[in-house]
């Protein structure tokens, strides 16, 4: 039995997923949470087998989640999703220990797949987002300024392209605000930017973000 626990903020979200996974005998999603402060309280609770994640939650979000799941417990296994396909966003989550990214867009079949991969001990991409990944890698010379980020800046960069403020990054990532503002600074710096709306821009143009 695969034991798996479910974290996305959006309940209808849970339940369709829920369902799909209970559909197959062999899985059994044993809690729900709707926060990164939930999940890693669940997780220190259950430690389930696979932990199915997504990565755009209020709070300190998934990405936040994962990093301190992974701190306390080297041999999570965690399949991340996203509602964006994008090659920057996996390559995070893979950096921060994930063993899996899918897209929200995918097949429902793909996440049963996904989920058995993971709890196998397997790394899981869903083919049209492992192309990208490579093509990215390959074509080094045609890298965006964001990959120079790291990942507590990419973190903050997304966060403020998305209208967060300063105080409010501070407080989901437990961080101070003078730590956020540094970050900050050192965003602008590397991407060559001046302000938070030009900030947004580059997070649409590469797909971050909705517009």
């Amino acid at each position: 039995m695969i034991r798996v626990l479910l974290v996305d903020d959006h309940a209808v979200v849970r339940t369709g997923f829920r369902l799909l996974l209970q559909s197959r005998p062999e899985m059994s999603v044993i809690a729900e949470a709707e926060s990164g402060e939930a999940a890693c309280q669940l997780y220190l609770e259950l430690t389930p087998d696979v932990a199915v994640m997504d990565l755009a939650m209020p709070g300190m979000g998934g990405l936040e989640a994962l990093r301190r799941i992974r701190a306390k417990h080297p041999q999570a296994r965690i399949l991340t999703l996203s509602a964006h396909d994008d090659p920057m966003h996996a390559r995070r989550a893979l950096q921060e220990g994930a063993l899996g990214f899918l897209s929200k867009r995918s097949a429902p079949e793909a996440l049963l797949e996904a989920v058995i991969a993971v709890a196998a001990g397997r790394r899981y991409l869903d083919p049209a987002l492992a192309q990208k990944l490579a093509l990215a890698d390959f074509d080094g010379a045609a890298k965006s300024p964001v990959e120079r980020l790291s990942e507590r800046e990419f973190e903050v960069f997304v966060r403020l392209a998305g209208g967060a403020t300063v105080q409010q990054i501070a407080q989901d990532l437990k961080l101070s605000a003078s730590t956020v503002g540094t970050h900050l600074y050192n965003i602008k710096q590397k991407l060559g930017v001046a302000n938070q709306s030009e900030l947004t821009l580059i997070a649409i143009r590469h797909g971050l973000i909705e517009a």
